[in-house]
C-alpha cells in the first residue's frame, strides 16, 4: 500500500510542478514578447524590416520543429522518412495547412504595425479580443455552444477593451520621431485577432481529423508560410531590400525577438497541457499587470483610471470565460500555432 502511495505522491508534485511552470513560462512568454517588439519597433537608428523578422521566425521554428520529429522518430534516416511521405508524398493534405499559413503571416505582419503605432499595455489588452474572435469561430466552425457566462465575459472584454482605447494613453510620437497612429494600431491588432482565431480554429480542426503530430503539423505549417512570406517581403518592401539588403538594421535585439517570437509558440505548445483554464487565465492576466508596469519604466506609459478600469474588466472576463463547468464536453480555446 505505501509503496503504491508513495509514486503517486510523486506524480502529484511532479504535476504541480509543471502546472506553475506552465504559469510562470506562460506569464512571461506573454508578457516579454508584447514589451520587446515595442521596444524593437520605438527605439532609435536602423529600423529592420517586419516582414523579413517574420520569414526568419518561420525559418527557425521549421528547423525546431524539423528537431522534435527527429527526436519523436529516433534516427535522421526515419524522420526524413516520415518528412518526405507526410509533407511531399500527400500533397493535397499539405496544401490543407495553406489557409492557416498564409494567415498566420498575415497576422504575425499585423502584429509588428499594432505593436509600432500602440504602446505595449494597450496592445496586450488589445490583443485578447483573440478570445472573442476565437470564441465566434469555435462556433461557427466547430458547431460548440458557449454557456451564458461565457457569452457576458466576451461582453465584458470588448467593454474593456473599448476603454482602454478610448483612455488615449502613450506619447503621440516615437523615440525615433515616427509619428504614431493609434486607430492604425488598433485596426492591425483587431486585424490580427481576427485571423488569429479564423487559423487557430481551422489548425485545430486539421489537427483534430488526423492523426499527424503537432510537430510535424508544424513542419507543414512554417514549411508553406516561407513562400507566402518572401512574397511579402518582396511585394511590400522589395526595393528596400535591394537597396539595403534582407537584414538591414539586424542587430543581437532583433534576433533575439526573432528567436522569441518563434520558441514562443514552442513553449506555449509543450507546456499549455499542463496548465488547466484557471492558470491559463492567471498568466494571461499576470502578462497584462507586468506589461502594464514594465510601460511605466521602459516607455514612459501613463497609467489612467479609465485603462485601469479598462483592463481591470478585461483580466475579469478572461477569469470569467475560462470558468466552465466540468460537465461541458467542448471548449472554445485558442488553438496556438507552435
Amino acid at each position: 500500500m505505501d509503496v503504491e502511495r508513495k509514486p503517486r505522491t510523486m506524480d502529484l508534485k511532479k504535476t504541480t510542478i509543471l502546472k506553475y511552470t506552465s504559469l510562470v513560462t506562460l506569464t512571461l512568454q506573454n508578457a516579454i514578447l508584447g514589451l520587446s517588439m515595442r521596444y524593437a519597433r520605438t527605439r532609435s537608428g536602423d529600423m529592420f524590416l517586419s516582414s523579413t523578422a517574420v520569414v526568419m521566425s518561420e525559418v527557425v521554428k521549421l528547423l525546431t520543429c524539423i528537431v522534435f520529429v527527429y527526436q519523436e522518430e529516433g534516427n535522421f534516416e526515419r524522420a526524413f522518412a516520415a518528412l518526405h511521405n507526410t509533407v511531399i508524398k500527400q500533397p493535397i493534405d499539405t496544401l490543407k495547412v495553406c489557409v492557416p499559413s498564409f494567415l498566420y503571416i498575415v497576422q504575425n505582419n499585423l502584429l509588428y504595425v499594432s505593436a509600432s503605432h500602440l504602446d505595449a499595455a494597450t496592445y496586450q489588452v488589445t490583443y485578447q479580443l483573440k478570445i472573442l474572435t476565437t470564441a465566434m469561430f469555435t462556433v461557427l466552425i466547430l458547431r460548440r455552444s458557449l454557456f451564458p457566462l461565457q457569452w457576458g465575459a466576451l461582453v465584458i472584454l470588448l467593454s474593456g477593451v473599448v476603454m482602454v482605447q478610448l483612455a488615449h494613453t502613450g506619447t503621440p510620437y516615437l523615440p525615433s520621431g515616427v509619428e504614431q497612429n493609434r486607430l492604425l494600431g488598433f485596426g492591425a491588432a483587431l486585424s490580427a485577432c481576427v485571423l488569429s482565431g479564423f487559423a487557430g480554429i481551422y489548425f485545430e480542426k486539421l489537427l483534430k481529423s488526423s492523426d499527424i503530430s503537432v510537430w510535424m503539423r508544424n513542419v507543414q505549417l512554417s514549411f508553406l508560410s516561407l513562400p507566402f512570406g518572401l512574397f511579402t517581403c518582396f511585394m511590400y518592401d522589395g526595393r528596400t531590400i535591394q537597396n539595403t539588403g534582407f537584414f538591414f538594421g539586424y542587430d543581437w535585439f532583433v534576433w533575439y525577438l526573432v528567436s522569441l517570437q518563434a520558441g514562443g509558440g514552442l513553449i506555449v505548445a509543450v507546456v499549455v497541457k499542463y496548465a488547466d483554464n484557471i492558470l491559463k487565465g492567471f498568466a494571461t492576466s499576470l502578462a497584462i499587470v507586468i506589461s502594464c508596469v514594465a510601460s511605466v519604466y521602459l516607455f514612459d506609459f501613463h497609467v489612467t483610471y479609465q485603462f485601469v478600469l479598462g483592463a481591470s474588466l478585461v483580466i475579469c472576463s478572461i477569469f470569467m470565460y475560462n470558468h466552465k463547468p466540468s460537465t461541458q464536453d467542448g471548449e472554445a480555446t485558442q488553438t496556438s500555432k507552435v
